[in-house]
């Protein structure tokens, strides 16, 4: 009888325990364990360019290109000296794969020519900015930097001018006119009328102003300036810079004249950076 009055305290001694342990295994304890900040998904990676290596910058530039580009190369009697001026010279680099360059001297009797090629792959190391989101970033902090003026156009001066001349005459024009008027007055005032409006013979055509480019890589500019390296000559360096995906690709081509006074041809250099620009788009592409 004694050992009966035990066995209800028992019960509820069990009882009670096996209550403690279905109170632990509840869904509490997971969200305690759960790391602060961890929904449970993780962001897609952006997606990496298109380019993994780089081309060897001075085999990029074709003999045509240099002949076109450093005239004086072809004058290079000595053939071995007319080889290594071909060759170019590499710039230094840590890593091949990430950025390589290549720089061109020639000196000849009419001119001194410098060619420089430089070819960068940009890599983004976050997960949420593409390879070509950051070299896009990159193209744009170059384009800046250049300060690009305001693209003009002529097209208002134009549709003015044209408005002006193929108006309906004034009928009270005739009238209006002096009967002192001679020909000579009539010349004296069309001359000074063109020359108030002719421009300077110094100006830069629009055409030939630094401005960004179409149909060169993803985006591309140009820049145009000429500089005083001296007392005398004048040295003009055209700069064309583009990015296709992950790689961008800056040319700087200069000149100086040997002759004192002359000034190196703002189109000429331009269609011969511009020509380079686009072989080397096409290498990438290719």
């Amino acid at each position: 009888m004694q050992r009966k009055a035990y066995v209800p305290g028992v019960a509820v001694l069990l009882a009670a325990l096996l209550a403690g342990c279905t109170g632990g295994s509840g869904g509490e304890d997971t969200q305690d364990d759960a790391k602060p900040g961890d929904s449970g998904t993780t962001a897609p990676a952006a997606q990496p360019g298109r380019y993994r290596t780089l081309p060897e910058a001075c085999a990029a530039v074709d003999h045509g290109s240099l002949d076109s580009l450093l005239p004086g190369i072809k004058q290079i009697a000595d053939e071995e000296q007319r080889g290594t001026a071909y060759e170019g010279t590499p710039s230094p680099t840590f890593d091949t794969d990430r950025r390589v360059g290549c720089r061109w001297k020639v000196e000849s009797a009419a001119a001194t020519d410098h060619l420089f090629v430089d070819f960068e792959r940009v890599v983004s190391y976050e997960n949420a900015v593409s390879d070509d989101s950051k070299a896009s970033d990159l193209y744009t902090g170059k384009e800046t930097a250049a300060d690009l003026p305001e693209p003009t156009s002529s097209t208002s001066s134009t549709t003015s001018t044209s408005s002006a001349g193929s108006g309906s005459p004034d009928p009270d024009a005739d009238s209006s006119a002096s009967p002192s008027d001679s020909p000579s007055d009539a010349a004296s005032a069309s001359s000074s009328t063109s020359s108030s409006t002719s421009p300077s013979a110094d100006a830069t055509p629009t055409s030939l102003q630094p401005r960004t480019l179409d149909g060169l890589g993803d985006e591309a500019y140009l820049n145009d300036t000429l500089s005083s390296a001296g007392s005398t000559a004048q040295q003009r360096t055209v700069t064309v810079v583009f990015r296709t995906s992950n790689v961008i690709v800056t040319i700087e081509y200069d000149e100086q004249p040997a002759v004192t006074g002359e000034v190196p041809d703002s189109k000429e250099m331009q269609d011969r950076a511009r020509d380079l620009a686009a072989k080397l788009a096409d290498t990438l592409n290719g």
